[in-house]
Parts: C-alpha cells; sequence; structure tokens
C-alpha cells in the first residue's frame, strides 16, 4: 500500500513515520500518509521563510496564474479527489463532490482578488496606504471539510505574496497531500508546503518563532491553545472555532419550507459542520405541525456509505466523536422524547440515525453543547423576545437563523442576535465571496470576502513630506 507524500521545498518528501487512514463507512484503514517529525515541521518552515521574499516580491499576476492553474488541474481531477474524499471523510458523493468544486471555486475567486494601494488625502498632504503580505502562514484544518477549509486559507495568504505551511487534520490527510502532487511544479520552492501529522505537532507549529500567522479551523479549546501560543511572537491569528446555531420558526413562517430547509441543514455532513442548526426554537403556534414534517423530512434522508447510490447521510467520520455523539443521545433520551432515530446503525463504520430529540430543559447538554453530528434538539417558545433571549444564550456566536413570511420582521431580529451571519429562511449560507466568522468563543476573524484576503495582510502607510 504506497503512502500519500508530503510536500516541502517544492519536493514531494517521505515522513518520519507512517500513518493509517481509516474509511469511516467500514472502521477499518484504507490508505496511509507520510508523517512529519519535528524536523520536518521545521524544514518546512524554513523553506517557506526563504521563499517569501520573492514570492512577496513577484507581480500580482504572476502569484494569480499559479493558483488559476492550479485550480485548473484540481477541476481536471474532480472525479479522483471526490471519490478520494468519499473514502476518507465519509460524506456521501453529492457532498463531496459539491466540496471539491466549491474549492475550485473559491481558488478563482481569490486569484483575482487584487488589493491595490490607495492614495488619500489630508490637510497636511497626500499619503498611500498599502497592504502587505505578513510573512509565513502556518494553516491548520479540521476533518469536516479538508478541501473547502484549506483553500480559505491557502488561497488568499498565496495570492496576497505570503508563503505557507499547510496541516491537515491526522484523520483525514489524503485529499490535502494530493494537492501537493498539483502544486509541485506550479508554485516556486518553499511558497507552497504541506505536511501531515498524527495530531501531535500543530503546537510546534503554531507556535514556530518564524510563522508570522496561524490560521486555525477547530475547536474552541484548541483555538485557545494556538491564540495562548501566538501571543509570545505577537502572532495575527484567524480562529474559525465550534458554534451551537440556533434556528428560529415564527409563527408565520412556511412550516414545510422551514422543516425541510432545517432538516438538510441539520444533517447535513452527518451534522458535522460548525454553523449547522444545531438547536431549533419553534414557536408554540405551529409547533405540532413543523414536528411532524421536520421528523418525515428526516426520516427520508438515506444513511449509507458515501459511495451507494441515494445516499444523503454518511458516517461520522472518527470514532472519537461517534463515542461523543453517542453519548450525548444516549443522555438526552433519558430526559428528552426521542422523535426519530436515536440508534447506532447495524454495520461496521460509524453510523448513527439522523435523530431528534424533543422535550429537553435549556441545560441539557444536547442544548448548550455543540453535537456536531446527527442529533438535533427540538424546543418550543412563547414570543420573539423570549427565542432571541434563549438563542443568544451560551459561550457560542458563529451562525443563526430566523424562518419567516416577514423579511423586514427578521432583519429587526436579527440585528439582536449574537451571531456573525444570520440568515433568512435559509442556513449554511456561506460562499468564497461573503465574509464569514464568529464571535464570543466562535473564532476571531473573518474567512471568505475581501475580508478574509484582508486578514492575510498588514497595513503600510506611506506619508512623505515635500
Amino acid at each position: 500500500m504506497n503512502a500519500y507524500k508530503m510536500l516541502i521545498d517544492g519536493q514531494l518528501v517521505d515522513g518520519a513515520r507512517i500513518i493509517p487512514v481509516i474509511d469511516p463507512s467500514t472502521g477499518e484503514p484504507f490508505a496511509q500518509a507520510h508523517a512529519a517529525d519535528g524536523a520536518q515541521i521545521d524544514e518546512a518552515v524554513a523553506s517557506a521563510a526563504r521563499a517569501f521574499p520573492a514570492w512577496a516580491a513577484a507581480p500580482w499576476e504572476t502569484r494569480r496564474a499559479c493558483l488559476l492553474e492550479f485550480a485548473q488541474r484540481l477541476e481536471n481531477e474532480t472525479d479522483s479527489f471526490t471519490h478520494l474524499l468519499i473514502r476518507e471523510q465519509g460524506k456521501p458523493y453529492g457532498e463531496a463532490r459539491f466540496e471539491v468544486e466549491a474549492t475550485i471555486r473559491g481558488i478563482r475567486f481569490y486569484a483575482n482578488v487584487e488589493l491595490k494601494a490607495e492614495t488619500r488625502t489630508h490637510p497636511t498632504g497626500d499619503y498611500e496606504v498599502e497592504r502587505r503580505p505578513l510573512g509565513v502562514v502556518a494553516g491548520i484544518t479540521p476533518w469536516n471539510f479538508p478541501m473547502i477549509l484549506a483553500s480559505n486559507k491557502y488561497a488568499p495568504a498565496l495570492i496576497t505574496g505570503n508563503t505557507i505551511v499547510l496541516k491537515p487534520a491526522a484523520t483525514t490527510p489524503l485529499t490535502t497531500l494530493e494537492l501537493g502532487r498539483l502544486a509541485a511544479d506550479i508554485f516556486p520552492r518553499g511558497v507552497f508546503n504541506i505536511v501531515a501529522d498524527n495530531n501531535d505537532l500543530g503546537a510546534r507549529l503554531a507556535g514556530h518563532p518564524d510563522i508570522a500567522k496561524v490560521s486555525f479551523t477547530g475547536s474552541t479549546n484548541t483555538g485557545k491553545a494556538v491564540l495562548r501560543s501566538a501571543a509570545d511572537d505577537m502572532k495575527r491569528v484567524t480562529l474559525e472555532l465550534g458554534g451551537n446555531d440556533p434556528a428560529i420558526v415564527l409563527a408565520d413562517a412556511n412550516v414545510e419550507a422551514a422543516a425541510r430547509g432545517l432538516a438538510a441543514t441539520a444533517f447535513l455532513n452527518a451534522g458535522q459542520v460548525c454553523a449547522a442548526p444545531k438547536r431549533l426554537y419553534v414557536a408554540d403556534q405551529i409547533y405540532d405541525d413543523f414536528r411532524e414534517r421536520f421528523v418525515t423530512a428526516t426520516r427520508e434522508i438515506r444513511m449509507g456509505a458515501g459511495d451507494e447510490d441515494g445516499v444523503t447521510l454518511g458516517p461520522v467520520q472518527n470514532r472519537m466523536q461517534f463515542d461523543k455523539v453517542r453519548g450525548m443521545i444516549e443522555e438526552a433520551a433519558a430526559s428528552g422524547t426521542v422523535l426519530t432515530g436515536g440508534h447506532v446503525a447495524n454495520r461496521p463504520g460509524f453510523f448513527i440515525e439522523p435523530t431528534i430529540i424533543a422535550d429537553l430543559d435549556d441545560q441539557a447538554p444536547l442544548v448548550t453543547d455543540e453535537q456536531f453530528g446527527p442529533v438535533v434538539p427540538l424546543l418550543r417558545f412563547t414570543d420573539e423576545a423570549d427565542a432571541i433571549a434563549r438563542a443568544n444564550e451560551g459561550a457560542f456566536g458563529l451562525g443563526a437563523s430566523i424562518w419567516t413570511r416577514d423579511i423586514d420582521r427578521a432583519r429587526q431580529l436579527a440585528r439582536g442576535i449574537t451571531a456573525g451571519s444570520v440568515w433568512i429562511n435559509q442556513h449554511i449560507a456561506i460562499h468564497p465571496d461573503i465574509p464569514f466568522g464568529g464571535v464570543k468563543q466562535s473564532g476571531l476573524g473573518s474567512e471568505g470576502g475581501i475580508e478574509g484576503v484582508y486578514e492575510y495582510t498588514r497595513l503600510q502607510v506611506i506619508n512623505a513630506a515635500g
């Protein structure tokens, strides 16, 4: 069994060790990946540091051409990346192909962003404002969307003149390592580096003194550790962390559209989406109707391996998360009412039925914590103020949604919700050209849009006296 190699200093290289990669639909290894030791992490950072001055000085058109060629090569291999993503991550074919195609669109969006110097007028004389690259970026990505979340880091970093060391999650390294094969002869040596680990070298990479910025997507606890490690060197940090998104279904909502829209997004990627609707607040007046329609829509979801025909829900990605979600369901079932699901599938792999649990107290862990799996609590509210207050409870503030026919009223209510994004009659409406980020313990900074590009730059003011 050949192992997937890393990209360091423009070369595809073996790692100091080899790690197995598990297919979550079987629970068994299906491939191997080369993984770095501490010395190879240092080597990757050093190569990125050497490459930075020339890459930062290169014309924007040169950087753009490299990224567009990279996107084209990835598009040429859409099918192979889709099937590899299914095997290592577990998501159904349609979701996997969408992720690959969205990654390509995102790269092309960032490739066409040019940050030009701006001349401003002041009573003392004109001055220039420029955005300059930071240096070497560490991009650390999670296992739920290994391709698209990586592109949200390397594409804006590279177009603005930074170099990068990219490290995927230990359970989903393969599609990221395969990017190294595509990139090796496109970018100058050291500009784009890809290393893997066994979930043990993130701190070394994030805390490296030659790293200028860390862009991390993952759990809130790990994000706090990244923030602490960045403090000594005053590194720039972007953190896209956990969420516990509320969805509020008002009494005048289109009940069928809300039920189907929330079923489609709550169980997207087996519920393993930071911005998925994770607690549903439904107005008393329509609660019974919504519950029936939501349960019906959820029962129509077909669970199975991602490469099986017609499957719309795959397995939980790894054993640790599988055990966590199963425990949360068992605890919630003991005090609430299971409306559908609630069981582990009788088959190999990490399969959990899509589950809805009602009649829980607001302090139940399934309501207060991020489950990150195919289970959601269904809650009722009496008035809008009550719904907003409960939606704002807790440590997270990533996304939220409001479902109603009165769009103007929804916009007013949205401004009272403490979340980075509030969607109306939709959820997880995330695009590369729209900024996305959280508040409270859901993160710092933004990804996407021009704001996401700015995250990889520093301001420089040039102010000359006559």
